[in-house]
């Protein structure tokens, strides 16, 4: 039996100039490890063995009715523009019409050399394909635009990184890989009918509404910001908020050197290679902004006079601080119980929280779940700072119905914890996959969870303060 898949590649329809077509590199044995069957029934894909999944998802055979193929793009990469990226380690299978009506894209990553690898074995080890597995679906379980996790499957071959390691390949499932360098790399070649037929596709695939290129801007603009606001109520960092890792249709991609905060710090830096903190917690709403103007410098390359839109441009990207500080309000508004925040007085509250929590180190998760159960008073060492704060709070949330309700809608009790996930990566490469399968079925249920030992933050010595791409 081979594993069927409904394709419908839109993708692989567009001009050649938009990728490289070419098969993934077949692995020696592949072995699947993780199958999502939720997704996969979103996606109407049937049903078939352990065997068969493990050919298809680790690229050992191309199903019928696949395209696969390797995109262009470039990208803005820590500031510094990089002129030709590509998927250098995935290969685009192809397209899926889901039984909720929506397309998406199943790719596979660590699937063998591309044209775009730049000298790389173009393949992944077990650690970040577990890792991107685990919080790219905690990511779904908050309600966070995202991608998905389709597979896991080990390749029965090592990969060469600082020692052998197993080797593994992700399945990864997107509403698209369009990216802001999707559109850098044909802006800045001068290919301006690329740009066009680029910017035709993606309105008519994530933004229908939109009739010009400046449509498409406010759009995606308005989508960033609201994504950014949702990953900071969560305490997330991405790490790499390079253009290539911005995607048009608002969905977080590439979980490489991301992490949770444990105790806050608004500065927090985890990404291994982010020497100056570019992409620390509290720099993400300014990197989002300096992302879209880049995303509109492209997008105005096409036009025959390019200076007529330049004013509305500037308006819209200028507007994107003032959507994202909105967002964050709203949210934190209801992460102290406000469900309906005002601008000032009640961003200030929410920030005022910050700030002891900062000078204390009180771990953001735990904090804001034990506010919600009554006994957050006890995350900090200085009682009376929390006290002298709680006393604003409590005349707040005076006329609130349910503030309550409100906080455990917007405060989860469990996240992918960064030493968590580096224990489940290290006792999966020695064959155990029990901390991998803990996490999974805890961040299902992310503000309910009773696994109350996946809450606790890490100790001193289980402290990881540095991740890495490490693909």
């Amino acid at each position: 039996m081979q594993v069927s898949v409904p394709f419908d590649n839109s993708y692989a329809r567009l001009p050649d100039a938009f990728y490289t077509r070419l098969a993934p590199t077949p692995v020696r044995a592949p072995q699947l490890i993780a199958y999502n069957d939720d997704l996969a029934a979103l996606l109407g894909l049937p049903d078939a063995g352990a065997e068969d999944r493990a050919r298809v998802f680790s690229g050992s055979r191309v199903p019928e009715g696949a395209a696969p193929l390797a995109q262009l793009y470039a990208g803005h990469q820590f500031g510094n523009y990089n002129p030709q990226l590509g998927d250098g380690r995935a290969i685009l299978l192809g397209e899926v019409v889901g039984t909720d009506g929506v397309r998406r894209d199943i790719q596979l990553k660590g699937s063998g050399p591309t044209p775009y690898s730049r000298m790389g074995d173009g393949r992944a080890w077990l650690g970040p394909v577990l890792r991107e597995y685990v919080i790219s679906e905690a990511m779904h379980a908050l309600g966070v635009p995202t991608t998905r996790a389709l597979a896991a499957t080990l390749t029965g071959e090592n990969v060469v990184r600082e020692s052998l390691l197993p080797g593994a390949v992700l399945t990864r499932v997107a509403a698209s890989h369009l990216r802001v360098g999707t559109f850098q790399i044909f802006a800045s070649r001068g290919q301006t009918e690329a740009l066009k037929e680029l910017t035709q596709y993606a309105i008519e695939r994530h933004w229908p509404d939109a009739e010009r290129p400046m449509d498409l801007l406010r759009a995606v603009c308005a989508a960033q910001a609201e994504l950014v606001a949702n990953w900071m109520s969560f305490g997330f960092i991405h790490g790499v908020m390079n253009t290539d890792n911005c995607t048009i249709s608002g969905e977080t991609i590439d979980y490489g050197p991301c992490a949770f905060i444990d105790d806050f710090h608004e500065d927090t830096v985890f990404s291994s290679i982010d020497q100056h903190g570019r992409y620390a917690f509290s720099n993400q709403p300014r990197i989002i902004v300096w992302n879209m103007a880049q995303f509109a410098t492209a997008l105005l390359q096409q036009l025959d006079d390019p200076a007529d839109s330049v004013d509305e441009a500037t308006e819209i990207v200028h507007a994107m601080p003032d959507q994202i500080e909105a967002a964050w309000t709203r949210r934190f508004g209801a992460k102290i119980g406000l469900s309906d925040p005002s601008a000032a007085d009640d961003a200030a509250l929410a920030r005022d929280l910050l700030q002891i929590m900062q000078a204390q180190g009180a771990d953001f998760t735990n904090t804001f779940d034990a506010l919600a159960r009554g006994d957050a008073r006890d995350q900090f060492v200085d009682r009376d700072a929390f006290d002298t704060w709680s006393e604003r709070w409590n005349a707040r949330i005076a006329d609130e119905a349910d503030p309550q309700a409100v906080m455990q809608a917007a405060s989860p009790r469990v996240i992918p914890r960064n030493h968590r996930i580096e224990e489940m990566i290290s006792a999966a490469v020695n064959g155990d996959y029990a901390p991998f399968e803990r996490l999974q079925n805890a961040l299902r249920d992310p503000f309910g969870t009773a696994d109350t030992g996946l809450m606790r933050p890490p100790t001193a010595a289980q402290r990881v303060p540095a991740t890495f791409c490490g693909t």
